[in-house]
């Protein structure tokens, strides 16, 4: 390998898993939302394409940073900040299972991308708070909604596998309830623990630099894949007899997910006239959570036809396509730029 191609390998940070999640969202919401517009539906299945193109070209670099730069990659996975996007790897696997079970429509191949992406996400889950509970660097300051990311690789396990449990019977089919409540119940709960945590953060401490501003949006990432998670296990659990008073706490989760977008809007667009907003990686936040609160809203009316609610959720799809299209332009630009200047 040349120089050139090890620095790359050498330097390359797992976030831009983070792209893979957010096109993967917008794919399948754009399916959702094909009953309003046909062609959505052929939206979605570019973006599926296109998808795994992408998550191809990051996984080998990721896949030979691990094996060659073992060192770099460990001081990356104890930094307080960076630690906590290592889960975006797995989420990827997990976010093409959904993919390939509405737009595929390949029940084998999404229940294989499923397991791997659900044992990676537990490995994850109990990796990271251990790095964090031991280390000695991590500060106040370091905590920003990025550290809800290895709750939310939990709570999305639920988010697809729900739809395998009628697949399988006996101990097979028990092994898939434990995988799908055990994601959702430690998931939510890591959340709420995080949650306030987070809030004291951003009430008492200094304002988060501005290259971690879009991380604010990563809050409607729990709220969102919540929501979808539970409403579609409990519909896929015969042994839940009484429904209600889950689909009634996914309606007031939803309320939550409404606050916590003005506070993201409105935050952003302090961060725009006040801090500047310079590009990074951490645009990518944009994306998969708003999108995961677009699958709520659909989920929500769905289940209580509440027509307003999926008015609300399209609204929010086409300024969740703006940012993906938006931040797209911005990634390539960065990386034309950055290439010119290494040359």
């Amino acid at each position: 390998m040349t120089k050139l191609k090890l620095n790359f390998i050498k330097n390359f940070p797992v976030s831009w898993f983070a792209s893979v999640m957010g096109t993967g969202i917008l794919a399948n919401t754009s399916f959702f939302y094909s009953n309003y517009l046909p062609f959505l539906t052929y939206l979605a299945s570019f973006l599926f394409y296109f998808n795994i193109g992408l998550f191809c070209v990051f996984f080998i670099p990721f896949i030979l940073k691990i094996i060659l730069f073992r060192k770099e990659s460990r001081i990356e996975l104890e930094d307080p900040i960076k630690t906590n996007f290592f889960p975006t790897f797995s989420i990827s696997f997990v976010v093409l299972a959904a993919n390939s079970i509405y737009i595929l429509k390949n029940i084998s191949v999404a229940i294989i991308l499923w397991y791997i992406g659900t044992f990676l996400t537990i490995f994850f889950s109990i990796l990271i708070p251990f790095v964090l509970f031991r280390s000695e660097n991590a500060k106040i300051h370091h905590i920003n909604p990025a550290w809800f990311i290895p709750p939310v690789g939990l709570i999305i396990i639920p988010f697809v596998g729900n739809s395998f449990i009628s697949q399988f019977s006996g101990i097979a089919y028990e092994f898939m309830v434990f995988l799908n409540y055990f994601g959702w119940g430690a998931g939510f709960f890591i959340y709420l623990a995080l949650l306030s945590i987070c809030i004291y953060r951003f009430a008492l401490i200094h304002p988060m630099p501005n290259l971690l501003a879009p991380t604010i949006w990563i809050g409607l990432g729990p709220i969102g894949a919540g929501i979808v998670a539970l409403n579609n296990l409990i519909i896929n659990s015969s042994f839940v007899t009484v429904k209600e008073p889950f689909f009634v706490f996914s309606l007031l989760f939803w309320g939550f997910g409404i606050w916590w977008l003005f506070i993201a809007i409105i935050m952003t667009v302090h961060y725009i006239r006040k801090l500047r907003l310079p590009y990074s990686m951490s645009w990518w936040a944009f994306i998969f959570p708003l999108g995961a609160y677009i699958a709520s809203c659909r989920s929500v009316s769905f289940i209580f036809n509440f027509h307003l609610i999926d008015y609300i959720g399209f609204g929010l799809y086409w300024l969740l396509f703006s940012l993906w299209l938006i931040t797209l332009v911005k990634t390539l630009l960065h990386l034309i730029h950055r290439n010119k200047s290494s040359s």
